[in-house]
């Protein structure tokens, strides 16, 4: 039976930033039982970060957390009108979220003015889009030069055989911060009701 990961280590799970281009896999499902989310592992196959959506499918409030499940990120999503909804990560501290001041806010784009950019997303005075690419289910994060700082595809095996839809392979270029990259797909996978 072929595994879902690679076989080199590469990442420690501590790291939340690193110096080289990281290789995650995705997988579209929650560890717990009857609840909505995704699990993504490392390298070596350990998981590294776990989205849990309580509620239902598409909640306006998703968790993103560390394998022991301690909090990272609360993303909240806000209804303006009928049609225009914002999405709002809020980091954690050690001592709970600030939910003054987000970390970062993303919005869909329309589709007509923006083309492949799908959503834009701000993080203070950076600026990052998501542009989504042919293959079904393919993504990759850009900032404001075009440069891709993440990317998003269908697992496949050294064989070449898929993993299926809900498996998924993440590259995360360095110097970006792996947590925010996580929040921005966890937030992308609600808008596409994946969660």
């Amino acid at each position: 039976m072929a595994k879902i990961f690679p076989h080199r280590p590469i990442l420690s799970p501590a790291n939340l930033m690193t110096y080289k281009r990281e290789t995650y896999t995705v997988w579209m499902k929650s560890l717990v039982c009857h609840t909505n989310g995704c699990t993504v592992f490392d390298s070596n196959g350990d998981i590294v970060y776990r989205v849990e959506n309580y509620d239902t499918k598409c909640s306006n409030e998703v968790y993103l957390m560390d394998l022991r499940g301690r909090v990272l990120v609360t993303i909240l999503r806000r209804k303006r009108l009928l049609v225009f909804e914002r999405w709002y990560g809020y980091r954690w501290n050690i001592r709970n979220v600030n939910k003054q001041k987000p970390w970062f806010g993303v919005k869909k784009s329309c589709s007509i003015c923006m083309g492949n950019f799908s959503c834009e997303i701000s993080v203070g005075f950076d600026r990052f889009w998501i542009v989504k690419l042919s293959q079904k289910a393919a993504f990759r994060i850009v900032d404001y030069e075009g440069d891709v700082v993440a990317e998003v595809k269908k697992k496949q095996s050294l064989a070449g055989n898929g993993f299926g839809d809900d498996v998924l392979s993440l590259i995360v270029e360095p110097h970006i911060d792996h947590s925010l990259i996580m929040a921005i797909i966890t937030v992308y996978g609600l808008i596409n009701r994946k969660m």
